[in-house]
């Protein structure tokens, strides 16, 4: 399955999808989820979404569920149900055929390191546990179930992990499609 996702991901990585859908990231990261944490922060500041607060502890994530307020909560909550749902669908596409497109000039085709273009799948399916977690938490506040917290703490370290492996995916793609001229590999 992962091999057959894999292949998908090659067959569509095209220059100008992947230019679209970098624009359609920069979009998401650039403009509309600044706008969203302006929005939860009411001109408090200090205030972040939970999938930004890395290694937060329990009381770092109840803390900070705390300062959303009764606005806040529900908002966040929502926000989680649609466009933290459809943000990760978009960077994994990205993600997916960025590496896929660099990795067609930059390694030849029986390379091993080609098969690494899923990684972004792991991304993907972490930050979406990662939001029910933060969701469930939005949802039952005032109560503060501590394994629950923990739990986040875990997806979204696991999230980063392969978000910054995926990127660090496409910066060497990147050198080594430079290396070769941006030449399809055979």
């Amino acid at each position: 399955m992962l091999q057959n996702l894999s292949n998908k991901f090659y067959q569509w990585a095209k220059g100008w999808l992947v230019l679209v859908l970098l624009l359609l990231d920069g979009f998401f990261g650039g403009f509309l989820l600044p706008l969203i944490q302006g929005m939860m922060q009411g001109g408090q500041g200090g205030i972040m979404p939970l999938d930004l607060m890395i290694f937060a502890t329990p009381e770092k994530v109840f803390g900070m569920i705390e300062q959303y307020g009764e606005f806040g909560r529900p908002f966040y909550r929502n926000v989680e149900l649609t466009v933290d749902i459809i943000y990760p669908i978009v960077y994994l596409f990205f993600f997916g055929l960025a590496i896929s497109w660099l990795f067609q000039r930059g390694f030849a085709t029986n390379n091993g390191i080609r098969k690494l273009n899923i990684l972004p799948l792991g991304a993907w399916f972490f930050d979406l546990l990662e939001n029910i977690v933060i969701v469930i938490l939005v949802s039952v506040f005032p109560d503060t179930p501590i394994a629950l917290a923990w739990l986040l703490f875990l997806l979204t370290t696991i999230k980063w992990l392969f978000a910054g492996s995926s990127i660090a995916l496409i910066l060497t793609g990147l050198v080594m499609a430079l290396k070769n001229g941006f030449k399809k590999q055979g």
